[in-house]
């Protein structure tokens, strides 16, 4: 029962998305480790998604991810192929690569082995570019809940984070200044004489 909803989430979300891209003219780009595809595969099927959807890049092996997207060797030497740093660069590559305006970069481990000291089963990282520059990212802990089911939240995070970075940005309201209810103090000009005062009255 449970995988019947989250397909069905899936589903509403990727026509939702598609709906939202094709009214504002936006390309997508995938760029996906361990859903080895799934985040295209929910987006392609549904019937007249090739007006939104450009392509997707499965990286698996940190070859295929330098190779295809750019990621710089340093990176996944020093942070390692599940890591924040990674998962960035897998999306503005995707984005470079294939000349879209969003892209959306999924690695993590689904298990049930590959966990690390730091990195255990479960652990996704997920990042979201635009063309305009704007990028985020997310890092999830789903737990050892099995890896079909760690794939599929893991489409359904990254469908919900692409539909964020679709929707149109609300310019920021400005905020007036606070009024004040104190009147300015008025400066007095110096006195240039003295006052002269009358003489005092002698007392009888």
């Amino acid at each position: 029962m449970a995988s019947e909803r989250q397909i069905g989430s899936t589903s509403a979300l990727a026509r939702s998305l598609l709906d939202l891209c094709r009214s504002r003219k936006l390309m997508i780009a995938t760029a996906e480790s361990c859903t080895g595809g799934l985040v295209a595969a929910a987006l392609t099927e549904i019937p007249g998604s090739s007006d939104v959807i450009d392509r997707g890049f499965v990286t698996y092996s940190n070859e295929a991810k330098r190779a295809m997207l750019g990621v710089e060797a340093s990176t996944l030497q020093t942070f390692g192929a599940v890591s924040k740093e990674t998962a960035i660069q897998m999306a503005v590559g995707a984005l470079e690569r294939a000349d879209v305006d969003l892209a959306v970069a999924i690695t993590g481990i689904a298990g049930p082995g590959g966990a690390t000291p730091g990195k255990p089963v479960g652990l996704v990282h997920f990042a979201v570019a635009a063309r305009d520059g704007r990028i985020t990212h997310r890092e999830h802990r789903f737990g050892a809940i099995g890896r079909s089911t760690v794939r599929t939240r893991s489409v359904i995070e990254a469908l919900r984070m692409l539909m964020e970075l679709a929707r149109p940005q609300v310019p920021a309201k400005p905020q007036r200044a606070a009024a004040t209810r104190l009147r300015p103090r008025v400066a007095r000009a110096p006195r240039l004489h003295p006052v002269k005062r009358p003489p005092r009255r002698p007392r009888t």
